[in-house]
């Protein structure tokens, strides 16, 4: 079910420049080449993630499993899970700051292929905006394809 919320922010006169924006195939053949990219690209970061929190699961593992009986050990592992901790949080940080260069990137493109309502912006609002939009324009090309295309 649409969200009416969204549907009230776009204007009539947006949704009659995009009607008339959609004649052009290629604008599909746009939207889901950015799609594609952006799940691709959000896998990958998962994939660097996991792969992160994995190393660090095998670094405190290696240091449970140590023959030693030190005294300090419990220091050491609380302080390691705490680097982990704080490595983890910057790596996240840097997820979302190349996710967020990615959004104008692709906020720039279809700007650029003079797709109403598009335009470079970190306002959350007009964000949605645009993800409904190219929600829409992916819906729409779904339609035209036999179920054996999809």
């Amino acid at each position: 079910m649409p969200d009416r919320k969204y549907q009230q922010r776009i204007p009539n006169e947006l949704l009659c420049e995009l009607a008339e924006c959609l004649l052009d195939e290629t604008l599909y053949s746009i939207v889901k080449e950015l799609a594609d990219i952006q799940h691709v690209t959000e896998k990958q970061m998962f994939q660097k993630r996991l792969e992160m929190i994995n190393k660090h699961s095998v670094g405190i593992q290696k240091l449970l499993k140590s023959d030693s009986v030190e005294p300090g050990k419990t220091e050491k592992r609380l302080k390691l899970q705490a680097e982990h901790r704080k490595n983890l949080k910057e790596f996240e940080k840097k997820i979302v700051s190349e996710l967020d260069n990615k959004r104008r990137e692709q906020q720039n493109i279809l700007s650029m292929a003079g797709v109403p309502g598009f335009e470079v912006t970190d306002d959350p609002g007009r964000i949605q905006v645009q993800i409904r939009i190219c929600d829409f324009i992916i819906r729409l090309s779904l339609l035209d394809k036999k179920p054996e295309d999809v």
